[in-house]
This record gives C-alpha cells, sequence and structure tokens, in this order.
C-alpha cells in the first residue's frame, strides 16, 4: 500500500468515526453533509473521493459503531461478571447523558429502521455478529435459548436506553436504568 493510499484510508476511517459521533448526537436527518465533513476537518468536495453518498458514509457508519461496541464485548473476559459490568455501565447515567460515546442502537435504531436498504443491511451484518457473541457468552451449552436470550438482552438494554433518554424527570430516568439493569441480569441466570 502507497503512502497516498494509507493516508486516504486514515481519512475515511476519520471520516466513518466522526459521522457516527455526529450521527448517534443528531440523528441521520438531522446530520447534514456540511456537519460530518467539519466534524471530520474536511471540506464537502473532499467527500465523494471516499464515498458515493450520504447513505454509504451512514451505512459504514452504523457498521463501524456497531463493529466497535460488539469489539469491546468481545475484549472482556469470559466470564458472566464480565457481560454483568458491561450491562451496569451500558444502563447507567453517563451513557444515557453521553449519546454521542455510546450505543449506536439506542440512539440510532428508529433512523435505521426508516433508512435505505444498504444502511439497514449493514446495520443487521453487525448486530448478527453481536447477538452470536453474546450468545456464546451467556449460555454456550444451550445455543437456541442463547440466542433467545442474546436478543432478549439486547432489546431489553436498548429499550431501556431509550425509554431513559426520553424521560424529562431524572429521578424516574434513574428508576428506568435500575429496572433495566434487574432485568437484563436475568439473562445471566
Amino acid at each position: 500500500m502507497t503512502r497516498q493510499d494509507t493516508r486516504k484510508e486514515q481519512t475515511r476511517a476519520r471520516m466513518i468515526s466522526s459521522a457516527g459521533r455526529r450521527l448517534k448526537t443528531d440523528g441521520i436527518d438531522g446530520s447534514g453533509m456540511s456537519a460530518l465533513m467539519a466534524d471530520a476537518g474536511l471540506t464537502n468536495g473532499a467527500f465523494y473521493a471516499h464515498f458515493g453518498s450520504k447513505v454509504d458514509l451512514v451505512a459504514a457508519a452504523v457498521a463501524d459503531q456497531v463493529r466497535g461496541q460488539r469489539d469491546a464485548i468481545a475484549s472482556l473476559p469470559d466470564a458472566r461478571e464480565a457481560v454483568a459490568q458491561f450491562i451496569t455501565e451500558y444502563l447507567s447515567p453517563h451513557h444515557r447523558d453521553h449519546p454521542a460515546d455510546g450505543c449506536p442502537s439506542a440512539a440510532l435504531l428508529t433512523d435505521i429502521g426508516r433508512s435505505k436498504d444498504v444502511v439497514r443491511d449493514s446495520y443487521t451484518t453487525e448486530i448478527e455478529s453481536m447477538i452470536a457473541l453474546l450468545a456464546d457468552r451467556i449460555h454456550s451449552a444451550d445455543p437456541d435459548r442463547a440466542r433467545v436470550d442474546a436478543i432478549g438482552l439486547i432489546t431489553t438494554l436498548v429499550a431501556t436506553m431509550q425509554l431513559a433518554r426520553a424521560i424529562s424527570d431524572p429521578a424516574a430516568s434513574d428508576e428506568v436504568l435500575a429496572a433495566g439493569r434487574v432485568n437484563c441480569l436475568r439473562y445471566l441466570s
């Protein structure tokens, strides 16, 4: 790979990473091309050297964000306690209050569901990989139950975070997070 190719790949990676943060904060429709490029420290003209359309960038950013979350889970020790710690950190006030640093599913699921197939397909590929990873961590002895529980765990995590973010009363929002932690931990028993 030439130095120019390396630089182009680094620029593309920077665009994808900064777009992921912006999308989780402002949503897909709320993130214009100018803002996405400014976040990456680039002009709009640089965009088309890397992507054919905004949809292509969104698909890459969504996949990258879910892949990063899956990789973080994969790096945890292979023990239920590590998954329990992940649940506690996921359903925390810090995660609730900082969506740009958090889960792409909790921040973008509704937007992804309304997106073009290329975005939905990239999300599907990565979330399936995360389901498989969590299933292996939850019940490696019973693969069918493990998959159902992994889907239930992801669903409960994401829905809990979305509800906690939507509630304006801080005490009620904290209560939702606490109840979600209790419900998620049941998947580990």
